[in-house]
């Protein structure tokens, strides 16, 4: 009897892993239907498969202070206010990237780096200019983020090391480091600002 009981108890043990282990099927039902999903077999029931986009979840925070909180608020807001401009950088860099890649003409090369500092230029005469301190900070170090390159080496690979030094003497005037990087662990508020916002840089 006892081995009767062991071979019944192994043959459900195998029912059961066999059932574990089988591969849900595709299954259309109805001629009307147009939707393909696989199922799978769940206490007796047929479910189905469903692929969802990944969730993320997030604590909340529990600021110690109004100041603290007040602080954040304001840091969000910087960050906020800068992340158009950090999108374009990082478009309009990679763009030229491709740009110079297509050609080996010098001349050609050139011109576009001109045309890209030009359309920086003019985006600093007409908003950037009117950036805070703090504001330009985060940009320098977004801008880091974005591109995987600090805005003294994109200038030094494209207009040279005596033009990255002027400005970056320049930048230093208004209390700037354009040799500054970005950090997610130094900056986790940053970092959390920019994942609540749904920022996705290429660097990502």
């Amino acid at each position: 009897m006892k081995f009767i009981g062991f071979l019944l108890l192994l043959c459900c043990l195998m029912g059961e892993l066999k059932a574990q282990t089988e591969k849900p099927a595709p299954l259309i039902l109805g001629k009307n239907d147009t939707i393909t999903t696989y199922l799978t077999l769940d206490s007796g029931k047929l479910m189905p498969w469903i692929v969802l986009a990944d969730i993320r979840i997030n604590d909340t925070r529990i600021f110690k202070s109004q100041a603290d909180l007040n602080q954040y608020r304001l840091l969000r807001y910087n960050v906020m206010k800068v992340l158009p401009y950090v999108r374009f950088a990082g478009q309009r860099y990679r763009k030229l990237q491709r740009d110079l890649a297509l050609t080996g003409d010098k001349h050609r090369q050139k011109e576009l780096v001109d045309s890209c500092e030009l359309q920086i230029k003019t985006l600093f005469n007409k908003e950037i200019k009117d950036l805070t301190i703090s504001q330009g900070e985060i940009l320098i170090k977004l801008i880091d983020r974005e591109t995987g390159n600090t805005s003294y080496a994109m200038v030094k690979d494209l207009k040279g090391g005596f033009k990255a030094f002027l400005l970056q003497s320049a930048a230093r005037i208004f209390g700037h480091d354009l040799k500054e990087t970005y950090d997610p662990e130094q900056q986790k508020d940053i970092e959390a600002i920019l994942l609540q916002a749904g920022y996705v840089s290429s660097n990502d």
